[in-house]
């Protein structure tokens, strides 16, 4: 059966195939076969300059080789499954593929020196925190800055809407609807200020970490810092020491970083969710599109519990990730290698999330009579603000005479306080200072 949108297993690759191309370069198959190629090439290129043997690979074949990674294309990518089926592993096949390439571009003489003295998870352990690196780079973090943008712009444009809160599911202080939003938006920069600071960390050094086949052939090089400054030239940093694998630590780290903004924009999924249940906000109809196959009238909030949904599951695998891959049997493994091919999948929902997040928020029209209103029928959270005032001024017992004036069966009107400020053994100016509080207009700073 030929796999396509309507055939695939998972919806990254079927139903969302369009929405998650821009992680395919990154995460399929091609693309970690095209990084291990990149790995290989600018490995053998750094040798070029090191080893005696390799001082008369012509430096003009360099591009040659470049080429071979920056132009590979899924043809090459097939070509190397094909030697797969042979060598059954993956990284050997690349090694193949590379030697018979070299031939082809007359540089077979030294093609030995393709792979030369490691272990393939010194490949892959470079070529896939490449990959992680790169995508969130060029993808991830501007999306998230696009998304934070786009915050930012509604805080402002609703900074001074005041708004009723709400603790515990009961109306509250009244706060400000952008000053709600700004919340989010200062919780999601700091966690995304955290995240650029935790290095992509690459393990290389031979079969167990030790460079032991580089130092019997070349024991005179310092083969730590030739790997320091071949990984640092990758834009990565080396972990050491080392087992024949990364250990994974600043791995899971990113991904436990990428779960917390994920579970903030959870809370933001439902808050705007509930707003929307209370009316504060209507959302934009588009021509054609239906709410409820069986209710003509509803618009639901379909985008936020989407979003709500990818990220979700987006979490559950970010902590599998992080809980697994640091945790390997002695010096390796299979665990981690089959658990790595799938980080693009937790990537991708959380692709798809933030964009349903701002789909939905460009749907969002602000419902301003409807928040007034909760404001004007809940006239008992300046409860607060006259006890305070009361307490400043001595009087006795104040929570307690406006708990018994709150507490009561019956609606708390505008009216039903200021009687109750007037029946109070007060001065007049503090009473006249209190009749001037309204929903509307105790918000704080």
């Amino acid at each position: 059966m030929e796999i396509n949108s309507l055939t695939a297993i998972g919806p990254i690759d079927g139903r969302y195939a369009e929405q998650t191309r821009t992680l395919s370069p990154y995460f399929s198959e091609a693309a970690l076969i095209r990084y291990r190629i990149q790995i290989e090439i600018e490995y053998f290129i750094a040798l070029a300059d090191l080893l005696p043997e390799l001082r008369t690979v012509p430096r003009e074949s360099f591009d040659k080789l470049r080429n071979l990674y920056k132009e590979f294309s899924n043809d090459d990518a097939h070509e190397v499954k094909e030697i797969e089926k042979t060598t059954n592993h993956d990284v050997k096949a690349v090694e193949y593929f590379l030697k018979s390439k070299m031939e082809a571009i007359k540089l077979g003489e030294w093609k030995e020196f393709v792979h030369f003295g490691l272990t393939s998870q010194d490949i892959n352990n470079t070529a896939i925190p490449l990959s992680l690196m790169e995508y969130l780079n060029d993808h991830y973090i501007l999306q998230l800055q696009n998304l934070l943008s786009e915050f930012s712009e509604r805080c402002e444009k609703w900074k001074d809407i005041p708004m009723l809160a709400h603790t515990h599911g009961q109306p509250a202080s009244p706060t400000r609807l952008g000053k709600e939003l700004e919340v989010f938006l200062v919780r999601i920069k700091k966690q995304l200020e955290l995240l650029e600071t935790i290095p992509h960390s690459s393990k290389f050094g031979g079969a167990t970490g030790n460079f032991n086949a580089h130092v019997i052939a070349y024991p005179e090089i310092d083969w730590k810092s030739f790997a320091d400054d071949f990984v640092s030239s990758l834009g990565l940093t080396r972990s050491q020491p080392t087992t024949q694998i990364e250990h994974y630590d600043n791995m899971a780290a990113l991904f436990d970083n990428i779960k917390r903004i994920n579970t903030i924009l959870i809370d933001f999924c439902r808050d705007v969710w509930h707003y929307i249940s209370m009316g504060y906000f209507k959302q934009k109809i588009k021509a054609g599109e239906v709410g409820s196959s069986a209710m003509p009238h509803k618009v639901n909030p379909i985008d936020f519990e989407n979003a709500e949904g990818n990220l979700g599951i987006a979490n559950s695998l970010f902590e599998h990730l992080s809980a697994k891959l640091p945790v390997s049997r002695l010096q390796r493994d299979l665990t981690d290698s089959t658990v790595l091919r799938n980080i693009g999948v937790p990537l991708g929902h959380t692709w798809l999330a933030i964009n349903s997040i701002s789909k939905g928020l460009s749907k969002l029209e602000l419902n301003q009579p409807a928040i007034e209103a909760d404001l004007e029928n809940n006239w008992a959270v300046v409860a607060e603000a006259i006890q305070t005032i009361l307490r400043k001024e001595g009087y006795p017992d104040p929570y307690e005479a406006l708990k018994s004036l709150t507490r009561k069966n019956e609606k708390i009107t505008r009216q039903t306080i200021h009687n109750f400020i007037d029946s109070l053994d007060i001065k007049d100016g503090v009473k006249k200072k209190m009749k001037e509080i309204t929903p509307s207009n105790y918000l704080g700073v």
